[in-house]
């Protein structure tokens, strides 16, 4: 019999019935019932419920150390009476009663329990996530990471992709992010810097003449928290293509993406054709270009029913300056004033001045709108915009008003927030989207000059001949995202492959030739020698798996991540540096000035 386990603790059935076993894992939790001491084994793969009896030598062992105590229990398989078969564990029609046991580890007190899986700070459960990683549904989430990641490479096999890797150590490059530099000992004063995504590698592959490459790359960026970004590190579904258009990239991944949200959604419905949506189209019924398509509420632009209205507000907006406009979020079943009292109400701690509304009700057999805004405007006015937005009695509809570039954030997140407060989001169900014609330039109001508004190394529509004759703002690019439930999951775009459209787009955003031969030599001179049509896009692993795992947060899925501020808790990192590490690397530290440390 080996030493250990002749099965794991989750593969015992009624078949067994009869056989001797022995079986290791952690105590999981014990229960004493009439003398019998009750313990539940646990493994990687499951549990097995061991009984031991009061004349068993290792009786008050077993009851004496405490749970996550590693043991090693030989004994026989025995059926479970009939009022004791627990249903909803897989080995539920069992237990060994054990006959021999050997403890191999001993667990101290335990910092934080796994056994119930209560609320525990966070700081704790990543110093101790060794015994974080032992509760049931974080251990569950990383093995459906896992069969996610396999099932990728599954499907992009199955496209006909091939799998490279590209380097760690490289060099710095001006993507947008910040780089984690590695100093080099070798070249004093030098620097390596981590990938912050393997973007122009994968180029290159293609400019060497493969094809159709994927990669499960590691990603770096020295970034400032985000909700949806773990700090430090983050995998994504890396890819590129030679001769391509945007539908063939779209064309290949949409079915790749889609098998592998129908594989792990559990049932729940997942977009078939996935909507290919306008930059433009997005922020203007969203106020996003990340919209949730789960909430069926579009704005629309209601302002010819304001200008020169008796809602003065809105009119004197209008007339100000012809860019600006009002929106209508209209709400469906939130006709009350109370609602609509209660969406004013969280627009001002929003920091605006007020969420103004029209509601619509029965009076005397008739329809009619309610609120301040319809007495102003009158009912020929509110009727005009009711029977725009398809409202009817029990409905409202909130306003915005102004520049949609400055408001169009805060009607997104109104309209957000209005359906779910009124329940209107399906939330058992995915719904994915294309986003495509991104602006190629934006201004950038800080430091007064255009810049990328996306992927630099994307090709504009029109090529050079738009960037050399348009005005740079109106310029769209090849750029896409692809959008699940309000996450963007991926992003990509068709390549700017010919060398002098680099440099004119580069110089539009401030940087001459010398700059682009400087920052991105590798990719400009392999420009000069032949380089195909090519385009791609990546996919966020950690998110994807996020969504499928109905998590709330990215360490819920990650085996070991870092806390908000950066830190590895459990191995201290980031930590100092000896002396001697320092001299080898030529860097002399120098501590910031005390108003900057840490307090």
């Amino acid at each position: 019999m080996h030493p250990y386990r002749t099965q794991t603790c989750g593969e015992l059935r009624s078949a067994d019935v009869g056989s001797e076993v022995r079986l290791s894992g952690w105590i999981h939790r014990k229960r004493d019932h009439g003398g019998l001491l009750f313990v539940d084994l646990r493994d990687h793969y499951g549990l097995s419920q061991i009984v031991l009896e009061p004349e068993n030598p290792h009786f008050a062992t077993i009851e004496r150390i405490r749970a996550e105590s590693v043991i090693c229990v030989t004994g026989k398989v025995v059926a479970r009476t009939v009022e004791t078969v627990n249903p909803n564990l897989p080995t539920g029609e069992i237990e060994v009663y054990a006959a021999d046991i050997e403890v191999l580890s001993e667990a101290a007190e335990l910092p934080l329990p796994v056994f119930g899986e209560p609320e525990y700070p966070e700081d704790v459960r990543l110093k101790y996530r060794f015994l974080d990683l032992r509760r049931e549904t974080l251990h569950a989430n990383i093995l459906l990471r896992t069969r996610i990641i396999a099932k990728m490479r599954e499907r992009m096999g199955q496209a006909g992709f091939t799998e490279y890797s590209t380097p760690i150590l490289t060099a710095s490059s001006p993507e947008g992010a910040r780089d984690f530099l590695v100093p080099s000992r070798l070249h004093a004063g030098h620097f390596y810097a981590l990938p912050q995504a393997p973007q122009i590698y994968k180029q290159l592959i293609m400019v060497s003449g493969f094809d159709r490459y994927f990669q499960i790359a590691p990603c770096f960026r020295d970034e400032d928290p985000r909700a949806d970004r773990l700090p430090g590190e983050f995998y994504q579904l890396d890819l590129e293509m030679s001769f391509v258009e945007q539908d063939d990239v779209l064309g290949a991944m949409e079915p790749v993406l889609r098998e592998v949200f129908e594989a792990f959604a559990d049932g729940k419905p997942v977009t078939q054709d996935f909507p290919r949506i306008p930059y433009d189209e997005a922020i203007r019924k969203y106020g996003t270009d990340k919209p949730d398509l789960r909430n069926p509420i579009e704005m629309q632009d209601v302002s010819e029913h304001f200008r020169g209205s008796g809602f003065k507000v809105f009119a004197g907006i209008l007339d100000k300056d012809e860019k600006n406009q009002v929106w209508a979020i209209p709400a469906k079943t939130g006709g009350s004033r109370a609602f609509c009292d209660r969406m004013n109400s969280w627009a001002q701690g929003e920091g605006q001045p007020g969420l103004g509304y029209i509601f619509w009700r029965e009076e005397g057999g008739a329809l009619e709108g309610a609120g301040p805004i319809a007495k102003n405007i009158g009912p020929e006015r509110t009727e005009a915009i009711r029977t725009q937005l398809g409202l009817e009695a029990g409905d409202a509809a909130f306003f915005a008003a102004g520049d949609p570039k400055a408001f169009r954030g805060f009607a997104g997140d109104a309209r957000t927030r209005a359906a779910e407060e009124l329940g209107l989001v399906d939330k058992n169900r995915f719904e994915l989207c294309w986003i495509v014609d991104f602006p190629f330039y934006e201004w950038d109001e800080e430091n007064k000059r255009v810049d990328f508004g996306h992927n630099p190394f994307t090709m504009p529509r029109g090529g050079l001949e738009a960037l050399e004759s348009e005005d740079p703002l109106s310029i769209k690019a090849y750029q896409y995202d692809m959008v699940c439930n309000g996450f963007e999951i991926a992003s990509g775009g068709i390549r700017n492959h010919l060398p002098e459209t680099m440099v004119k787009a580069f110089e539009i955003a401030g940087l001459d030739r010398a700059a682009v031969e400087e920052n991105f030599g590798g990719l400009y001179r392999a420009f000069q020698y032949g380089a195909p049509p090519h385009g791609g896009m990546a996919a966020g692993i950690d998110r994807i798996v996020m969504l499928l795992a109905g998590a709330k947060n990215l360490r819920e899925i990650t085996m070991f991540p870092m806390n908000q501020q950066a830190e590895d808790l459990l191995m201290g990192a980031p930590g100092t540096a000896e002396p001697k590490q320092l001299k080898e690397l030529h860097i002399r530290v120098v501590e910031p000035p005390k108003s900057e440390k840490k307090d």
